[in-house]
């Protein structure tokens, strides 16, 4: 079976065109498919949408979660419920072009465990984000302590094995491109166009956006925290070089005035600049002792059924069995 793991958060605009797309792409694969859609806590109509494709679509598995949890912790709950010996991932606004899906499942059936997609080129109606997505990857990659291939989100396809790895990872803060080149399995890539939004509005905020890049870098680099010793070895010959020049300036008195004002300034803002990126890990290292989940489903509907999770034992015995699988 190929899954289909999509988070949906007030899709409704978009929802029943989108899966038409989806299941005329998945139609000639040879294989039995599924879509395991992810309903965030939207308040619009896209759950009552999802049941009804479910009543005339037997390949529509529909996962509610209990409120709103964010996008990682849709694809979290999407990924643990995907059945599928395959399972791809996407966004469901059409920037991840379905038409792809083949080409994934093709690469992973040469013997590729992983299959990136990465963008060949990008539109995007924000210029801002345009301009700010290459920039950040770019970073990263420059950060990273592991290859993280350039230009490649979430949209991918990955073998039961490699997904079973990531699902038996216990941290909180996840940054699932570094994920996937962390576990280390057999990697392909396939080039596509990310097209614009179909419809309606980009549903995360630039905070998040900037929140899910902290997760990146702090989760797969510690050289912001060495960069520390560097900014402090910096500041330090800064303030020797301007002890000096004012002991041998003309006007001792002036000199010595900005000389000090100067060493003040530099050595406060360098002091806070280490601050903040040692309170990002640590507030990382508090949601991590936490073991809070990313998300709660509420119900799971299968084809023909429903199952109902238990609240407060269903992360545990979710996670026994990642753990299971991946040992």
């Amino acid at each position: 079976m190929i899954s289909v793991v999509v988070p949906i958060y007030n899709e409704e605009e978009l929802l029943l065109v989108f899966h038409t797309a989806v299941a005329d792409a998945l139609k000639d694969i040879g294989e039995d498919w599924e879509v395991v859609y992810v309903n965030d806590g939207s308040r619009d109509s896209s759950l009552e949408l999802l049941r009804g494709l479910q009543s005339t679509d037997g390949h529509v598995v529909v996962v509610d979660l209990s409120r709103n949890w964010g996008h990682m912790g849709a694809i979290s709950a999407g990924l643990k419920t995907a059945r599928g010996q395959a399972i791809a991932l996407m966004d469901g606004d059409f920037q991840d072009p379905p038409a792809v899906l083949p080409e994934l499942v093709k690469a992973w059936r040469e013997g590729a465990q992983v299959v990136v997609a990465v963008r060949r080129s990008r539109q995007e109606r924000r210029k801002v984000l345009a301009k700010l997505f290459p920039l950040f990857y770019r970073v990263l990659a420059a950060l990273s302590d592991y290859p993280i291939p350039l230009d490649a989100g979430i949209f991918s396809l990955m073998d039961r094995r490699a997904l079973d790895s990531i699902n038996a990872l216990r941290e909180g803060n996840r940054y699932l491109p570094g994920l996937r080149a962390w576990v280390g399995y057999r990697t392909s890539i396939v080039y596509y166009d990310r097209q614009d939004r179909a419809a309606g509005d980009a549903k995360l905020t630039f905070l998040s956006r900037i929140k899910y890049a902290m997760d990146a870098i702090t989760s797969f680099s510690y050289k912001p925290l060495r960069l520390s010793f560097v900014l402090t070895s910096c500041s330090l010959a800064a303030a020797a070089a301007l002890g000096i020049l004012a002991i041998v300036s003309a006007a001792p008195t002036a000199s010595a005035g900005f000389g000090i004002a100067a060493a003040v300034f530099t050595v406060g803002a360098l002091v806070l600049l280490c601050l903040g990126v040692l309170g990002e890990y640590i507030g990382r290292i508090y949601d991590e002792v936490r073991r809070r989940p990313l998300s709660l489903i509420n119900q799971v509907y299968y084809p023909a059924e429903a199952v109902s999770a238990q609240p407060g034992t269903q992360f545990e015995e979710e996670q026994a069995e990642s753990e299971f699988r991946a040992a």
